[in-house]
């Protein structure tokens, strides 16, 4: 008999619905397309916030294991112009409540706490359909089906195949693409990635171009070479990505006029490189009509531009429907999820208009006029703030 609920994708947001869920005895299974748990990539680093993304690992029993790694001494953040003039440099000391994490550690934490059987790996959703008695059905790519559940929670990201249950939106591409690599500690110019990014985060730009780099836990640096281009046109960089030349004609392409000193971070870095194309959700797919028997998490309910809040908000939804789950009980599925959609709407739209904002704050052509006038806004804000402490 299959468990009452499933869970696509085993991202944070899938994994935390899990454990809550295990931990009130109610049963899932947990399909993810990676081929196993040691398919993972390193990825990158996410800070997890006190009022959300931590509420949700408390409520889990897992904060003490993520203090544990978390890096407290990683919430810094440097931007400077393409001249390599510093435009902000703030440390908001090691008490703050937004702590690093690598993505990988984020995760093996997550499936560490949950019974390895409940998850099945490799298993790539195709599609989700209602069958007439009502209940629920997943179908795999390698043509399997699985019947039977009550509820199907879509924690499956950008390109959900739960949300085609729920909605016409799809994701809208932005106009940016982030090209990753990285910085390796064994790397002759390491030493000088050090000295510039420090501990936490760089960032470079000017005139919509944007280069990023964030030290993780294991002292790696990752570089996100961003660029403003057609959807098209990322496409066809992706095709030459394996290139010798592809680190020289990011430069020749989208960062002539800079100087050495930002630009070193693609020239220097000797990882390989990866496409990250930004897609956004419409701005109006939210509110949506509930539709039993299936539900939306994280990316899948709102994908946004990276704004700071992604995985908090991924977490936090999956706690606010496991509490729904658990008050209204298995017989009551519907109300449960209309119950946590009409309050997930309003923080979902919040976050899919905070990353329309960061763009066009970090993002614009007219960058980094807007960057000065947020990071003077953030100032301001933290000398209110202590001097009320005062």
């Amino acid at each position: 008999m299959a468990p009452p609920i499933a869970i696509l994708g085993a991202g944070p947001g899938g994994l935390v619905l899990a454990r809550l869920l295990h931990l009130a005895k109610i049963s899932y299974t947990v399909f993810e397309r990676d081929a196993s748990s040691t398919a993972i990539t390193s990825g990158g680093t996410l800070d997890v916030h006190a009022d959300d993304g931590q509420k949700a690992l408390k409520a889990a029993g897992l904060f003490d294991k993520f203090k544990a790694l978390a890096r407290y001494d990683a919430q810094t953040f440097k931007a400077a112009d393409k001249d390599g003039n510093m435009l902000w440099d703030k440390n908001f000391g090691e008490h703050a409540e937004r702590p690093e994490i690598d993505r990988k550690d984020l995760r093996r934490i997550l499936l560490e706490s949950v019974p390895a059987d409940t998850i099945q790996w490799g298993s790539r959703v195709e599609k989700v359909e209602k069958e007439k008695n009502g209940r629920m059905a997943v179908h795999l790519a390698n043509g399997t089906v699985s019947r039977g559940f009550k509820l199907v929670v879509g924690a499956d990201g950008a390109w959900s195949k739960a949300r085609e249950l729920i909605t016409p939106a799809k994701p809208i591409y932005s106009g940016y693409c982030y090209f990753q690599t990285s910085i390796q500690p064994s790397d002759e110019y390491y030493p000088k990635a050090c000295d510039m990014i420090g501990q936490g985060t760089y960032t470079a730009l000017t005139g919509g171009q944007a280069l990023i780099s964030q030290r993780l836990g294991t002292g790696e640096y990752m570089v996100y070479v961003g660029t403003m281009t057609a959807e098209d046109q990322w496409k066809k960089e992706k095709e030459r990505i394996r290139s010798p030349g592809f680190r020289q004609h990011l430069l020749d392409t989208y960062y002539k006029g800079w100087a050495t000193k930002p630009t070193d971070l693609i020239r220097h870095s000797t990882g390989e490189f990866h496409s990250w194309p930004l897609y956004h959700l419409p701005y109006d797919c939210l509110p949506y009509k509930s539709v039993p028997g299936v539900t939306l998490v994280g990316d899948a309910a709102h994908l946004a531009v990276p704004n700071g809040e992604g995985v908090n908000c991924a977490m936090y939804d999956s706690y606010e429907l496991a509490e729904k789950i658990k008050k209204h009980g298995l017989e009551d599925l519907d109300e449960a999820t209309k119950e946590y959609e009409t309050e997930m709407f309003p923080r979902g739209l919040s976050s899919i208009e905070k990353g329309k904002e960061m763009q066009k704050t970090f993002f614009a052509e007219d960058s980094p006029r807007g960057f000065r006038e947020w990071s003077a806004s953030v100032d301001a804000m933290l000398a209110a703030a202590q001097a009320t402490e005062a």
